[in-house]
């Protein structure tokens, strides 16, 4: 089908026909005003823990370009927010958003934090509690007038399980918050370097929760089941790795999300927490689609060579030595024949002891892998994925051609208002309607993007999720 290009944001809601919710709009905490505001409701650990939050930011700011240079601090993003002085005001007062929802396109939104990103890492726990349960308590507020049109995330620590089950059971039993965001990536620090000066910038790991953790996080995703929650992550992956350059924020940037992403999904489907947890559905924001796709190919390509029947094939016990033996003095010469024949019995036990002293080898074996089938239920139907509009790798998400089993998978529309990379926040409709202008979705595809996973995600954890709101009525037809 051709379209003729529609002008507005407004228009294209409307040849479109169906709601369009954003997954992920942001808001601007005006961080004087949110500080005391921090203090009245949380007192001044909140406030110490918001201060901590930022903490690595200021110390970025306060070093010369030499000193960041000699400790590896990698590059800010300095301008980090849009400079249009009404997109700005707009992403700072949650009465203006509301207002111009109709302008830009918009039938509902769930809006994430800006300033609050950083706060589920707070290092000391005081401080971390403190100004999670005060941010919680202010959005709530800020929000309360809007429900029918915008609802906020609240911020869920996740650095011990208990913590997660407290913040988990106030915000939605006592403020009625509906979206949870989630801390993933928690560093801690190796026991070996706890004690040494700046320790933790040279050896820590971080703790994808559903692999090798330092806890049991399955009783709050246990929790999340019991309350309605659909867990939603926004981490990225910035300050580590191969992102530390001290002069180039765009490096440090490209795809930080999208390793943040991969890390805790894969830790998640390994871990075997979808298997355990099947009427839960995870989100991941601001990393795209594109990355899934190849998860996904390599979780497949890996299980048919890795998982139990693929290590049938590469025990060493299926070596012939007598044939080895026999080709080696055939084809051999130099020091390789004589080391094979100097190892020869010896060869099935070094093998053997090539695993490091780990009993169960099967990686797949807590997800309980035993058919192809099983990727499309504990992954493509648990994972979703947040999508800026502007990615053209959002089609990948809707062609059967280019995913492996032949899937689809579970994109949303999510805006990121607010932020650098939305320079006119009226165009975040019409850049994501470009790929039905270009053949690359259909209408059907837009209407999952722009609208139906994002219900199927928030509903089925919460049938009443959209009750009250301005698209209840579609929504209960999609989930119905």
């Amino acid at each position: 089908m051709t379209y003729a290009r529609p002008r507005t944001a407004a228009a294209i809601r409307e040849r479109l026909g169906h709601p369009i919710v954003d997954a992920d709009g942001h808001w601007l905490e005006f961080g004087p005003a949110m500080r005391e505001r921090l203090r009245r409701v949380g007192g001044a650990l909140a406030v110490q823990g918001f201060d901590a939050a930022h903490e690595r930011a200021a110390v970025w700011r306060r070093s010369s370009l030499e000193e960041r240079v000699r400790r590896r601090m990698p590059q800010e993003a300095f301008w980090n927010f849009t400079s249009d002085t009404t997109d700005r005001a707009t992403a700072m007062m949650p009465r203006l958003l509301y207002n111009r929802l109709d302008e830009l396109g918009l039938d509902f939104a769930v809006v994430y934090p800006t300033a609050g990103l950083p706060v589920p890492r707070v290092p000391d726990a005081k401080l971390r509690q403190a100004v999670c349960r005060a941010y919680n308590v202010i959005v709530a507020e800020q929000f309360a007038a809007f429900s029918d049109r915008l609802t906020p995330a609240a911020i869920i620590p996740m650095v011990t399980p208990e913590e997660a089950v407290a913040e988990l059971e106030y915000v939605t039993r006592e403020l009625g918050l509906k979206v949870a965001m989630m801390g993933s990536l928690i560093r801690r620090l190796l026991p070996s370097v706890v004690d040494q000066p700046d320790g933790g910038r040279i050896a820590e790991w971080y703790d994808v929760l559903g692999l090798d953790s330092t806890y049991e996080y399955d009783v709050v995703w246990h929790s999340c089941a019991q309350l309605g929650i659909s867990p939603t992550f926004h981490t990225g992956a910035r300050w580590q790795g191969l992102r530390l350059s001290p002069t180039n924020f765009v490096y440090n940037h490209i795809g930080n999300f999208a390793a943040a992403s991969e890390a805790v999904c894969k830790a998640l489907f390994l871990g075997g927490v979808t298997r355990r947890f099947p009427q839960l559905c995870f989100a991941f924001l601001e990393g795209g689609v594109g990355f899934a796709n190849l998860l996904l190919g390599d979780l497949i390509g890996h299980w048919e060579k890795r998982g139990a029947e693929g290590l049938l094939r590469t025990q060493p016990g299926r070596l012939d030595s007598d044939l080895l033996l026999e080709l080696t003095e055939r084809y051999a010469t130099g020091e390789l024949r004589e080391k094979v024949f100097e190892m020869q019995g010896h060869i099935e036990s070094a093998a053997d002891n090539a695993t490091g002293g780990i009993s169960a080898l099967d990686d797949y074996a807590a997800a309980k892998i035993e058919r192809l089938e099983d990727f499309d239920n504990l992954f493509v139907q648990s994972f979703y994925f947040g999508c800026e509009p502007d990615d053209r790798a959002n089609a990948i998400a809707f062609d059967r051609r280019l995913n492996p089993l032949g899937v689809q998978l579970n994109a949303m529309f999510s805006s990121d208002i607010g932020h650098f990379d939305v320079p006119d926040i009226k165009n975040v409709v019409p850049e994501a309607f470009e790929l039905v202008e270009d053949g690359l979705l259909t209408a059907e595809d837009m209407r999952d993007f722009a609208f139906a996973n994002a219900v199927r995600f928030w509903g089925t954890s919460n049938p009443a999720f959209f009750k009250g709101t301005s698209v209840e009525r579609e929504a209960a037809a999609i989930l119905s």
